[in-house]
């Protein structure tokens, strides 16, 4: 069984909207200092777990732990003051406030740790020099790096990334994850909602894939194979045989 002092676990979470049940029994532990991608296909479930486990949805009688503390019930803004933090699918900005006003918003809860408007600007240099414009006066990958630093700025112990990287082009996405490794060595952990499975893969620690709701697969990105992925993620075999690459290489 797994300790209570594990970072993150979830056990045999279900989530409903109204009589339709999105999530069936889902388990999942996460180690700090972990970076998670949670891959499927939409309506795989994923989306429905982050709102769960950030208080969006009812979860009371839920199992959720987070640092030793069960969070199951609890509303979204004591989990978020417990150290849990959000970048919302659609980045979700103030557009009456500047760059620069819309980051200072995730300081509110007044939480100690690394990052600070310094540190932002560091992470994502573009938004210094645009720090006095609308928020949402950006291109696509722009927005996305206030929203991300938005959520930074609340100095979270976990940060949750609902697919940062819907609708931006391969250079964009490319320099969104860039971050990543920069995120995780300030000390933040990451917990990531991807439907791309290659950048999934590129910058996971560990992966768990759902499909219908369900746990179809989960280990080290470097142990699995892409048939395995690919039967995990579509509910089908590989049209190739499977070389036993690990998929993090193939894909």
């Amino acid at each position: 069984m797994t300790p209570h002092n594990a970072f993150l676990e979830i056990r045999n979470l279900t989530a409903f909207y109204g009589d339709f049940q999105a999530l069936f029994g889902i388990d999942l532990t996460m180690d700090e200092g972990d970076t998670m991608a949670v891959i499927g296909a939409n309506g795989a479930g994923k989306s429905t777990m982050l709102r769960t486990l950030t208080g969006l949805l009812p979860s009371k009688g839920q199992n959720i732990r987070f640092a030793g503390a069960a969070i199951a019930g609890q509303p979204a803004h004591l989990i978020h003051k417990a150290g849990i933090a959000m970048v919302p699918e659609g980045r979700r900005l103030f557009p009456s406030l500047t760059v620069e006003e819309n980051l200072s918003i995730g300081a509110s809860g007044k939480r100690k740790g690394p990052w600070s408007l310094a540190a932002i600007y560091e992470l994502f240099p573009d938004l210094h020099d645009r720090r006095h414009h609308g928020g949402t006066a950006l291109s696509g990958g722009q927005q996305q790096m206030v929203a991300i630093g938005r959520a930074l700025m609340s100095n979270p112990r976990l940060l949750l990334c609902d697919e940062i990287s819907l609708g931006l082009s391969p250079k964009v996405i490319k320099d969104i994850y860039t971050a990543v490794p920069l995120i995780r060595a300030r000390g933040t952990s990451m917990l990531v909602i991807e439907q791309d499975i290659a950048q999934a893969m590129a910058v996971a620690t560990r992966v768990i894939c759902l499909q219908e709701g369900r746990v179809s697969l989960s280990g080290r990105p470097e142990d699995l194979s892409r048939a395995e992925i690919t039967r995990a993620y579509f509910g089908f075999e590989a049209d190739e045989p499977d070389t036993n690459e690990p998929a993090r290489e193939m894909l």
